[in-house]
């Protein structure tokens, strides 16, 4: 056993595709939770696995490439190994891909953190003919390095072995990990990192020779970071000192510090794969040749298409008979509370709570949790197979021909799952024009949230083409924000510019039980929300509805139906100017779900009897619209709460609402009106 006051904390770190989440979910398993790391909306996956004996408390770390820009996901990953002083790092490396991954190594071990070599995808690269000396690799890196292939689980027992041997040994001190950077940079090293012991006399459990290189490297995040505390005096002889040793390292070697220390980073990880790494000259890579039909020039675009007009048919065609199950289901729950209520002699008013209200409001909602789970479960798919990472390539050209940087792309893919996510994701944009452009478009897209509002009416309207309309949603959601981000990059100006990189990862076969796991974990945040902010409204809904007393429940007399006749008029040209569709758009910008709650207690009725009302009063042209307007207007309290965190600015708040409420009714508008002189109405 490890003798320790602390459960020991390993943390695995690796780039983007390099299978890191697979190791992750094969070393946890289901013993996962999802949360925020403390101060950051930015997701934090922990677990805990027990082996030979000892607990071991797991955190998989932001994916990243390297540990030297400003973005979110890298200060997270490189804070966490340099402060909190994990146990153990397994830095997970794609084996086919090796040279690019080393460069986070390098940078890993330069920290001094206890470094684990996880040589994942050990079978691909033996199928390629790859042949890595696994003796030599740990001699040059000075670290344990163990191959595996996390989607079968191989080698993670051996990696948990290591870990626990690297905890028991962790205070008899490792070799120490270094790079020559050449006379010039590693002379004012030296000078640095003596004045750095001087001035913090062991303060940091880093050697002061890492943080004397990360600000030869201005980096101003590390530098905010060390300077806090220190006097005044002691931060200005620093920033003197680093000033002078950047400017003498400019002059003799002609190269920007920043620049050459990459430089040779580069040049020990391409040595190093050299040395430890036999590549046959004619490999060829079996994705190389899917690429050459997926990102063809003619083929690329048409192929995207058919793929996301795949994805919402097959959703509505294996959601479909679950929604019908599962309406049947509360539909039969609700009668027989009804009956059991009523044959108890309960009072009215609490049977039309809990009949009407809440499982009249509620279950509308869950009914259509179904679509949002296989939804989600597609686009896992995608990523895992790694179409995504296609997909972010393709849109890259899209994004620059709206004024944008190709990175924007990724907030908007989060988007749809939800658009709070896909805000907080800009931070990883360098450049503040394309921080605040993605901010502003990103309400546009459907998040996941309005498909139960789709469903319900393209299954009531158009019950032969639900796949086809609620994709023609979603693109409408995308050409909007291509057309608003144009139309924003030609009066928000920026000097700086900044480079698209993704790395395309291999095309793989997933497991279904990581795709299962990854599926729950964004799908469950819908149902969070339907226990707690749509069930408190939906009691709102329900309250309002039956005030003042002695009125028929949702009645025009009611409260609710004043205030949602006020606004009525303003959407009788886009075709529903009832008032019971301007309440519902109220309480949508709450929650777009509540949309559906709302009509669904309005009406009091489940999903049959609600469809069948909308089919009463509304026409396919007016129900079209109508969805035209919950994909545009208002963005949700949560996401409005995400634009006002992330731009810290009232004024461009108050614009994003303003903007899409009026953008969202005049396009309904425009629908309704071209449609009824199209004769469609």
């Amino acid at each position: 056993m490890v003798a320790a006051t602390r459960k020991p904390v390993i943390a695995i770190a690796g780039n983007p595709n390099s299978g890191k989440t697979a190791l992750f979910n094969g070393i946890t398993g289901a013993r996962q939770h999802v949360g925020n790391w403390p101060g950051v909306t930015v997701e934090k996956k922990t677990g805990s696995v027990v082996h030979e004996g000892v607990e071991l408390s797991v955190v998989d770390l932001p994916g990243t490439y390297s540990f030297s820009s400003s973005a979110i996901d890298e200060t997270i990953a490189r804070d966490f190994i340099l402060w909190e002083n994990p146990d153990a790092v397994i830095n997970v490396v794609d084996t086919t891909n090796l040279e690019r991954h080393l460069y986070l190594t390098v940078q890993i071990l330069e920290m001094g953190a206890p470094v684990i070599l996880a040589l994942n995808i050990f079978d691909e690269a033996k199928k390629l003919g790859i042949k890595v000396n696994l003796d030599k690799l740990e001699a040059r890196l000075r670290t344990k390095v163990v191959p595996t292939v996390a989607i079968e689980r191989k080698g993670i027992p051996e990696l948990l072995t290591t870990a626990i041997q690297m905890v028991k040994n962790r205070n008899q001190g490792s070799a120490k990990f270094t790079i020559d950077y050449g006379p010039a940079v590693e002379r004012e090293i030296a000078e640095l990192s003596q004045l750095l012991d001087t001035i913090l006399q062991k303060k940091v459990r880093t050697s002061t020779r890492w943080f004397a290189i990360k600000l030869l490297e201005h980096d101003d995040h590390i530098r905010g970071k060390l300077f806090k505390g220190l006097a005044d005096e002691q931060v200005k002889q620093l920033e003197t000192r680093v000033a002078m040793a950047r400017s003498r390292i400019q002059q003799e070697t002609g190269q920007d510090p920043t620049d050459l220390i990459a430089e040779k980073r580069y040049a020990l990880t391409a040595k190093i794969t050299k040395e430890t790494t036999t590549t046959p000259e004619d490999v060829i890579r079996p994705s190389t040749m899917v690429d050459r039909i997926l990102l063809n020039k003619w083929l690329a675009y048409p192929l995207f298409l058919v793929v996301m007009l795949l994805m919402f048919q097959l959703t509505f065609t294996l959601s479909d008979p679950i929604v019908e199950w599962l309406g049947g289901v509360i539909e039969t729950f609700s009668e027989w509370v009804y009956g059991s209520l009523t044959g108890l002699g309960a009072p009215e008013m609490l049977v039309g709570f809990l009949t009407d209200g809440i499982l009249g409001g509620l279950g509308a909602v869950f009914e259509f949790a179904p679509p949002i789970f296989f939804l989600f479960w597609i686009i896992t798919l995608l990523e895992d197979v790694g179409y995504i990472a296609r997909a972010a390539v393709l849109s890259d050209r899209l994004m620059r021909s709206v004024g944008l940087h190709g990175k924007a792309f990724i907030p908007m893919i989060l988007g749809f799952g939800c658009n709070v996510t896909g805000i907080l994701a800009t931070r990883s944009l360098d450049n503040p024009k394309d921080r605040l452009i993605s901010i502003l478009v990103n309400p546009l897209i459907s998040c996941s949230a309005r498909l139960p509002v789709y469903v319900l009416f393209a299954s009531a309207f158009f019950p032969k083409h639900q796949g086809i309309v609620v994709f023609s949603l979603y693109v409408l959601g995308v050409v909007l924000a291509a057309v608003m981000a144009k139309i924003f990059s030609l009066f928000i100006k920026s000097d700086s510019t900044s480079t698209f990189v993704i790395e395309l990862p291999p095309y793989r076969l997933p497991r279904l039980k990581d795709i299962l796991i990854q599926t729950w974990e964004r799908a469950k945040h819908f149902l969070e929300r339907a226990g707690t902010v749509i069930f408190i409204s939906i009691i709102v809904v329900w309250v309002l509805s039956n005030l003042p007393p002695n009125i028929e429940p949702g009645s025009p007399d009611s409260l609710i139906a004043r205030i949602g006749g006020f606004f009525a008029p303003i959407f009788k040209p886009a075709g529903f100017g009832t008032w019971q569709a301007s309440t519902a758009l109220i309480f949508g910008a709450l929650a777009k779900e509540l949309i559906l709650g709302t009509l669904a207690v309005l009406y009091g009725a489940g999903e049959a009897g609600l469809a069948a009302a909308l089919q009463a009063q509304w026409t396919p042209l007016s129900a079209y619209a109508f969805l035209v307007m919950s994909l545009i207007y208002i963005p949700c309290v949560a996401t409005i709460g995400a634009i006002r965190q992330e731009t810290n600015s009232r004024k461009w708040t108050f614009f994003a609402v303003g903007y899409t409420l009026f953008l969202g009714w005049l396009l309904a508008v425009v629908v309704y009106q071209v449609g009824s002189l199209l004769g469609f109405a």
